[in-house]
């Protein structure tokens, strides 16, 4: 008779190589947010056709360009302490369904305040999906590649924003603006059928939730044929955590909340640069003289850069997540400073906007990553979901810091040193985390639950 093994689910995902069945799960959470970054960015390619088609005034499109982001942050604070309670399987396939739908509806929509309304929706469901991919693939991550795998994961939102841009622009002149968001409806309904056939739960979740050994052993029977000579499964945290807390619970207690408040901080202050810019670049380079024609097309380098972060997911894995993000912030800080500074020479204005984009984007798309390794198994997802929803007002306050400056007739290199201040502060958070919660590498673990064969 063969003696029992109680296998530790983490150590059998850091032992074993990376298998299809993990590639699966990335290419699903993959595709999630890369859908979810064509949505978000959809609304700005079509608005000079409901302009055109519906008569209203660059004003009066302001509710339906602001509504998807108060319902991603909406969707990201509600879905992610769901989806500690009933898993991150369930509330992914039902945000997708709904972004799916809304989007779909969104195509037939009749006027400003039924797209408003739509866009909401629409908004929630996209709030929802992205933090609990991001949750879901880290939870199927060895230790030693986590960061850098779903830093890769994460990097669709940037590839799908653009992908979008050169579709809208073969679709609108076919079909019009509503073949963007028909595309925007349908594609994710083929997605939510294939996430319900081949996307499994999380198996640190399963085990923290005690669900059927025979269950969690079928999942990671798919990654190692050696899972089938498990008899119990336990779980390893290296963070703490207190058995029955909710996942609110967890990200606001003593032991996280210091580095809670930090991660939205930083997050917020990394959006609203993005946003000002994303919303204001070529706005402002027009107004510094430069021809319409160059500014929209410099403008459009800044968005490009975020492929960045797979590297910095690989230095993440390796040396202290906090102190190289915070480095990433603040060598953007001093690029956006420094576009302030050469707006005279279109050559080299074209040089710094790339860079200042590839290090903003790769510092932002950083982030997700360092929330998930920092929260235990029971707020893992509360705690990335609420950072990305709390962030997000980050988006609306920096439109609304620009336009303030823009208004007050500020010079083109002072309304950029002001840009540059948000990333100095992101960095000075990630600093206070690191003092207050220092992040160390290769940790004593400490069984939190082991799960026995019922």
């Amino acid at each position: 008779m063969s003696k029992e093994q109680h296998v530790d689910v983490q150590a059998f995902l850091n032992e074993h190589p990376f298998s299809r069945y993990q590639w699966l799960i990335f290419g699903l959470c993959f595709f999630i947010v890369l859908l979810d970054g064509f949505d978000t960015a959809a609304i700005g390619y079509i608005a000079p056709s409901l302009i055109k088609e519906w008569g209203v005034s660059k004003l009066a499109l302001g509710p339906v360009l602001s509504a998807a982001l108060f319902g991603l942050a909406a969707g990201a604070i509600s879905a992610g302490p769901m989806a500690d309670r009933i898993g991150r399987k369930r509330v992914l396939v039902v945000s997708v369904l709904m972004f799916a739908v809304a989007s779909l509806a969104s195509a037939f929509a009749g006027d400003l305040s039924q797209l408003t309304v739509l866009r909401f929706i629409t908004g929630i469901g996209l709030g929802a999906a992205m933090p609990n991919a991001v949750t879901l693939m880290s939870e199927y991550c060895p230790d030693q590649r986590r960061a850098m795998l779903t830093n890769a994961m994460f990097s669709g939102f940037p590839m799908g924003a653009a992908f979008g841009g050169f579709l809208a622009a073969w679709i609108i002149p076919q079909w019009g603006w509503r073949g963007v968001l028909m595309l925007g409806g349908v594609v994710p309904l083929v997605l939510v059928v294939l996430l319900m056939l081949f996307l499994p739960e999380s198996v640190r979740y399963m085990v923290a939730r005690a669900q059927p050994v025979t269950r969690i052993k079928a999942v990671l029977g798919r990654i190692s044929s050696s899972a089938a000579n498990a008899s119990s499964f336990f779980l390893t945290e290296v963070k703490q955590s207190v058995a029955g807390q909710s996942g609110i619970a967890v990200v606001l207690s003593r032991p996280y909340r210091v580095g809670s408040f930090m991660l939205w901080f930083a997050y917020f202050m990394g959006l609203v640069i993005f946003y000002a810019l994303i919303n204001w670049m070529p706005i402002l380079f027009k107004d510094a003289g430069i021809a319409p024609k160059d500014a929209t097309m410099i403008s459009a380098l800044f968005p490009l850069g975020g492929v960045g972060a797979i590297f910095f997911g690989w230095l993440m894995d390796r040396f202290n997540g906090n102190r190289i993000i915070a480095a990433g912030y603040v060598l953007t800080a001093l690029a956006i400073f420094a576009i302030g500074q050469v707006s005279g020479n279109v050559g080299l204005l074209v040089l710094v906007v790339f860079v200042a984009g590839a290090l903003m984007n790769t510092a932002q798309s950083s982030m997700p990553a360092l929330a998930a390794s920092y929260y235990p198994t029971q707020g893992r997802a509360t705690g990335v979901a609420w950072m990305l929803g709390i962030g997000r007002f980050g988006g609306i306050a920096g439109s609304f810091l620009v336009a303030e400056l823009a208004r007050r007739q500020l010079s083109f290199d002072v309304i950029f040193a002001i840009l540059a201040i948000p990333g100095l502060i992101a960095a000075i958070a990630l600093t206070i985390k690191q003092a207050v919660h220092p992040e160390k590498k290769d940790v004593e673990k400490t069984t939190v639950k082991e799960v026995l064969a019922h």
